[in-house]
Order: C-alpha cells, then sequence, then structure tokens
C-alpha cells in the first residue's frame, strides 16, 4: 500500500539542525574567547591550533548560512503552494484520508487491505471519538485491494471517520481508509494547501494517486466525396 507523505518534514529537520548548531556556534565562540583571554603570554596558544579552531568556526556559520538559505526555498515554494495545488483542479485523486462530511445522511469512503483477511470490522466514529456504529464490510470487502463503504445512517453536516479492523488467521491485517474522487477546490491553511474531494477537505501532502481524465475527442469529419465528371 501507499502512504501519504507529509511535506512540512524537511522544513522541521532543517528548523532543528540550525537550533542545534546556532546553539554549538555560540558555545564555541563563549569558550574560544575565554580561551584567548586567559592564555599564559608567555606560552600563547599554537598558531596551528587557532587557525584548525578558526576553520572550525567558519564550517558551522556557513553550514548555518546554508540552512536559513534552504529554509527560505521552502518557504517560498509554499507560497506557490495554492498556485500549484489549483493545477490539481479537475483531476480524479486517490488519498489517504479517513474523514467526511454526511450529506443527506450519507458519508462515503474506500478502504485498502493489504491482503485478503479473514475478519474485517468497520466502524464508524463521530467527531468526539464515539464509536456510532460498527458492522462487517460489504460484500467482497475482505479481499486484498481496494474497496467501497457507504454509510446512511448520518446526520447531515457531522463529520465522521472509518476505522477498518482486519485479520487473518496470523493476526492483524494492514489497512488504510482512502478518499477518491474529483478534486473539486483548494485553500491554504497553515501555509499547507488542501484539497476538496467530495464532502472532505484534505491537506495536499494525503493525496497518493493521480488521474487525469482524457477529454472526448471529436473524431474529424470525412473528406468529401471529389464531384463526379461527365466522361
Amino acid at each position: 500500500m501507499v502512504t501519504a507523505v507529509n511535506g512540512n518534514t524537511a522544513t522541521n529537520k532543517i528548523n532543528a539542525s540550525s537550533g542545534m548548531l546556532a546553539s554549538n556556534f555560540e558555545t564555541f565562540l563563549s569558550l574560544l574567547t575565554a580561551q584567548l583571554k586567559n592564555q599564559d603570554p608567555l606560552s600563547p596558544m599554537d598558531s596551528n591550533e587557532f587557525t584548525g579552531q578558526l576553520t572550525q568556526m567558519a564550517g558551522v556559520e556557513q553550514q548555518l548560512l546554508s540552512n536559513q538559505l534552504l529554509t527560505a526555498l521552502l518557504n517560498g515554494q509554499k507560497g506557490d503552494g495554492l498556485a500549484n495545488a489549483s493545477n490539481y483542479i479537475g483531476k480524479d485523486a486517490t488519498a489517504v484520508w479517513d474523514a467526511t462530511k454526511a450529506a443527506d445522511g450519507k458519508a462515503t469512503w474506500s478502504y485498502e487491505l493489504g491482503k485478503n483477511a479473514t475478519e474485517v470490522e468497520l466502524q464508524v466514529l463521530n467527531s468526539t471519538g464515539q464509536v456510532v456504529w460498527k458492522g462487517p464490510p460489504p460484500e467482497g470487502g475482505t479481499t486484498s485491494g481496494v474497496h467501497d463503504f457507504n454509510w446512511t445512517e448520518g446526520q447531515d453536516g457531522s463529520v465522521y471517520t472509518l476505522k477498518v479492523v482486519a485479520k487473518d488467521g496470523t493476526g492483524k491485517v494492514d489497512a488504510q481508509v482512502l478518499m477518491r474522487g474529483r478534486i473539486t477546490g483548494v485553500e491554504m491553511y497553515a501555509d499547507e494547501p488542501y484539497v476538496t474531494i467530495g464532502n472532505s477537505v484534505m491537506p495536499l501532502s494525503s493525496i497518493i494517486a493521480l488521474d487525469e481524465k482524457n477529454a472526448s475527442v471529436t473524431p474529424p469529419k470525412p473528406d468529401p466525396a471529389p464531384p463526379e465528371t461527365d466522361a
């Protein structure tokens, strides 16, 4: 099964690395300054050792600048997130996402099993995490692959999530809940683009597959028959 990737992971790692480097850099400067102030004038620091320490300090400073440039680059890409996400409108997508709103009492999900299961239980949870329905899957819903599930007991406008509990003779079977459908809108939230599929809004990073439908092409008309000529 394909899993979604969070687009903020790289930024978080860079920020954490920058914080550690900055702390080490300040500590290094403090130690070097104290060493220079308290060195014995009759036995000063060896020039080679001093040069080596300055080289290390320059390397740390360069790494800090590199991290700042990478962070600025990633932030610039986030600024273009809405424009880039708008290119997905009109495409059919599959996303790893388990929450949706009920409309006309109906909520729709898909789910994927990593292999055949001998037992599958579907659970519908409300916004507080309480199980409001549980039961068996639709016919054929225990085999490996993707299956659709429609629940018709929801309250309009309420948000529900689906949980899949699958087992076989050896234990737990891997399962993930999916949203499938056409992307009809995009929006930004906390500097991250979100897309709308059906009654669900999810991060763009949760999408694992796209399918752009080809527009129908009208076949060309045949060339008209040449006019008849008298023999």
